[in-house]
């Protein structure tokens, strides 16, 4: 083929980031794909609205489907987000012999092996390296370059938003709610921004990466999920003091022929390259048994960084199309691999309590540390007064539930005013 039509559907920050690129680096994507790619249609219901935003050249319908049926698209790019709507459109892009990119990672998170085995059904290529990370390669990488490699591990920073929240309470201080402010002030954040800060979309993002790295079929709500709307700004300063950066982590590993798979705050070491990781970044660190350990780095949103995986992904397929190999990517064979419950993982602790200022008083704690097998790695306190002191423990590994055991007895002593914190710790 000389050229390759693109229709886009939803003309959101992402879809307009990927218009921008596609009519305005025409000549350099040409280059790469071996023939022309002309976004041919875009498809959005505020066509009225939009219309400036797009070159006079392109078609803007209102109706998907009208964009799904032209003859002179050959892939579509879904960009519309959410489930129903989004669902509806891959599926009929597929069953029209249509090539499919999408950076919706709610849909993949959700229905993903279903999609990928629609696609392979159809003979068509489903690509959606945005879905995580933004403009960072990961997908590929799971996908095709550490393919040969059994992978043992995933820990991720996959959220901007509450990157950005953790690392401005790190460096200027300040209450979560205030920083939360400022970011949505700075666009940063969604005027609602529960997914975000409840740690739902690292929850979507962590559940494509497991399926990818792992084979696995992993179910969006198995995976426990903590978002930081918990943490006091006194945490991430004493954290700091101990040598650690606090971030919300995406983490996925093997355990004992299992899976475990989780998104939480955690302590994180200075001497660990996501600890450096500032502000709307995204990192992902990937153990392989081979490669051993690599790290993704870069902007994890926004609309030129989403839309640059998008059109890398239209630019692939265009290749595919033009030396007729497309639908190669066969699905992956996933595997059952059970999920390890919460109460069985395995961490070190942060555990931040106000005592009694009084004798006896660690002693009585350290009891009931002892009868969960708990074990103490080092204790510090910042702080005495009116009778009352603060109290910070950092613990040895230990299972969850034994952890959380020993703190509801520990909430219980006379001697104990408030159990105020307790973060895992990821060396």
């Amino acid at each position: 083929m000389t050229e390759i039509g693109v229709g886009i559907v939803g003309m959101g920050t992402v879809g307009e980031g990927a218009c921008g690129i596609l009519t305005r680096n025409v000549e350099s994507i040409a280059r790469q794909a071996g023939c022309q790619v002309r976004l041919a249609c875009v498809a959005d219901l505020r066509r009225d609205e939009l219309r400036s935003r797009v070159p006079a050249e392109v078609r803007f319908v209102e109706d998907a489907a009208e964009l799904i049926r032209s003859p002179d698209v050959q892939i579509v790019c879904e960009l519309i987000g959410g489930t129903r709507a989004a669902g509806e459109v891959v599926r009929q892009a597929m069953a029209a012999g249509k090539h499919v990119v999408t950076a919706n990672k709610e849909l993949l998170a959700k229905h993903g092996p279903e999609l990928l085995s629609l696609a392979d059904q159809q003979g068509v290529d489903f690509y959606f390296e945005a879905s995580v990370g933004g403009g960072i390669p990961i997908i590929s990488p799971l996908r095709i370059g550490l393919a040969g490699n059994r992978i043992q591990k995933i820990v991720g920073i996959v959220n901007g938003t509450t990157n950005y929240i953790l690392t401005q309470m790190a460096a200027e201080g300040g209450d979560l709610a205030d920083v939360l402010k400022e970011a949505q002030q700075l666009g940063y954040a969604e005027a609602d921004p529960t997914n975000d800060v409840e740690g739902y979309d690292a929850r979507y993002k962590l559940t494509i990466l497991a399926t990818l790295g792992f084979h696995a079929c992993v179910d969006v709500d198995d995976i426990y999920c903590e978002g930081i709307m918990k943490l006091q700004s006194r945490d991430v300063d004493y954290a700091r003091e101990l040598g650690y950066e606090v971030k919300l982590l995406a983490i996925a590993k093997r355990v004992d022929g299992g899976l475990e798979a989780r998104v939480h705050p955690a302590l994180v070491p200075f001497s660990h390259p996501l600890a450096a990781v500032a502000g709307v970044n995204n990192a992902i660190f990937v153990t392989g048994d081979a490669v051993g350990d690599v790290m993704f780095y870069g902007p994890g949103a926004g609309s030129l960084a989403a839309g640059s995986a998008v059109v890398g992904d239209v630019i692939e397929i265009a290749r595919n199309i033009r030396c007729g190999a497309t639908g190669r990517l066969k699905p992956i064979e996933f595997r059952d691999l059970d999920l390890v419950s919460t109460g069985e993982s395995v961490a070190r602790y942060y555990v931040r309590m106000l005592v009694k200022d009084a004798s006896g008083v660690l002693a009585a704690i350290a009891t009931e540390f002892g009868l969960h097998n708990v074990s103490i790695a080092s204790l510090v306190q910042k702080d005495a007064s009116e009778g009352v002191a603060e109290i910070i423990f950092l613990t040895h590994e230990v299972k969850e539930r034994g952890m959380r055991a020993a703190l509801e007895c520990i909430e219980g002593l006379s001697v104990v005013e408030q159990v105020c914190s307790m973060i895992r710790v990821e060396e």
